[in-house]
């Protein structure tokens, strides 16, 4: 299982515009500076709005930022945004996909792992992603 280009480089921009929360808006070309193309970052900051992660300003100083704190704002809100809920299969989430669904013990692995994936993207947050970052550039500087 991959992510998709498309929850990575929402991730990114979320992680972009909670850095850079204090400073205002931020324009599409500052945030494409993640390594995000212009045009498809349009696209992506279009889920997060209307996903209630990103809020955009309009006019001269206008932009994207962060509609919540870091801290508030998990992993799996943003991946969700980007790809649709996660389920590793479909008949995790629909038993008429299969006709063996109540029977399949192989669905009930499915189940667990999709549960324990979302439950972890659920228990981190984008603030969490920062003290990540500051714990590796201290290991680094020792």
């Amino acid at each position: 299982m991959k992510l998709s280009t498309r929850g990575k480089y929402g991730l990114y921009a979320m992680y972009y515009l909670a850095e850079h929360r204090n400073e205002g808006p931020q324009t599409l070309q500052s945030i494409a500076s993640t390594g995000v193309p212009k045009q498809y970052l349009e696209q992506l900051l279009g889920n997060l709005r209307r996903a209630g992660l990103v809020a955009s300003v309009r006019g001269a100083q206008g932009g994207y930022q962060i509609a919540k704190p870091p801290d508030q704002t998990t992993i799996l809100e943003v991946i969700d945004a980007m790809e649709g809920p996660l389920a590793l299969s479909e008949c995790t989430t629909d038993e008429g996909s299969c006709k063996h669904a109540c029977q399949c013990p192989v669905r009930k692995v499915w189940q667990r792992l999709t549960e324990s994936i979302n439950r972890e993207l659920a228990g981190v947050t984008l603030g969490d992603m920062f003290e990540e970052i500051d714990d590796c550039e201290a290991t680094v500087n020792e």
